[in-house]
């Protein structure tokens, strides 16, 4: 029995259907007030950001380009607020949406700020997905939990957003500085 065109064209509308769900629902998991999603993603310099091996920090994750203008506004804030808390217990990735072929335009971009980066192309384990807007940040708690979510259409990362955010959950005394070390797999 051969299939006719319209059971052809049924199966062609529900596989596009499925797909154009699952791009709208990639960035679904982080949810705010739910356990952050895995992310494994070698950095820039070599060294291995593990969200997993980061519990009892704070982790903001910073989704970025190159050519994102309001992501660049970011760039500044984040930067001051990393150098600033750090020492504090706070971790702190900007991953960039760029393709891998601009690898050499993040890293010099890159070089102009604090904390670390990483392409995410490169990303091993990404429970959060491809970003639909940019920026989008991230603020994750010491025990795993996403504690805010940053989008253009709502709120920038900037330091006042950044302090209401992430101070309330930083530890009140200075913890020992990051254990990421290259090739790093630390668990929780």
């Amino acid at each position: 029995m051969r299939p006719t065109i319209s059971a052809i064209a049924l199966c062609g509308a529900i596989i596009a259907f499925a797909m154009i769900a699952s791009a709208q629902n990639a960035f679904a998991v982080a949810e705010v007030g739910q356990p952050a999603p895995a992310l494994v993603v070698p950095e820039l310099n070599g060294q291995s950001f593990d969200l997993s091996a980061l519990r009892g920090k704070v982790v903001v994750i910073n989704f970025w380009a190159t050519w994102c203008q309001p992501c660049r506004q970011e760039m500044p804030a984040l930067s001051a607020f990393y150098r600033q808390y750090h020492g504090q217990g706070l971790e702190m990735i900007g991953l960039s949406a760029d393709r891998p072929h601009e690898r050499s335009t993040v890293a010099t971009v890159m070089k102009s700020f604090d904390y670390p980066a990483a392409m995410l192309d490169d990303v091993k384990d990404d429970g959060f997905g491809d970003p639909d807007s940019l920026p989008v940040t991230f603020i994750i708690d010491g025990n795993g939990i996403v504690r805010a979510k940053f989008t253009p259409d709502v709120t920038l990362a900037t330091e006042k957003s950044l302090s209401a955010a992430v101070l309330p959950l930083l530890p009140s005394k200075p913890v020992e500085q990051s254990s990421r070390v290259q090739g790093s797999t630390m668990g929780p």
